[in-house]
């Protein structure tokens, strides 16, 4: 479901900086996981992302949405 996955999305980031700020872990993994964060997409743009797929005119009857605007923690 577009809600489920952006939730993923989401919590991975969540994840991601975490590790990211955790000095119990070695550098390089703390350094990899801010690397991946560099051009990871915030909340924001989950949630922007997922409005445009559910207001896309030109997805209508094609696709489905990939994201969600609606998030449920």
């Amino acid at each position: 479901m577009p809600h489920e996955r952006t939730r993923s999305v989401i919590h991975t980031r969540d994840f991601l900086v975490e590790l990211s700020r955790d000095p119990s872990l070695p550098a390089r993994i703390r350094r990899d996981a801010k690397f991946l964060l560099r051009h990871y997409p915030t909340r924001g743009d989950m949630v922007t992302a997922g409005r445009i797929e559910e207001h896309a005119d030109s997805l209508s009857g094609l696709l489905e949405p990939v994201f969600s605007s609606r998030i449920d923690d």
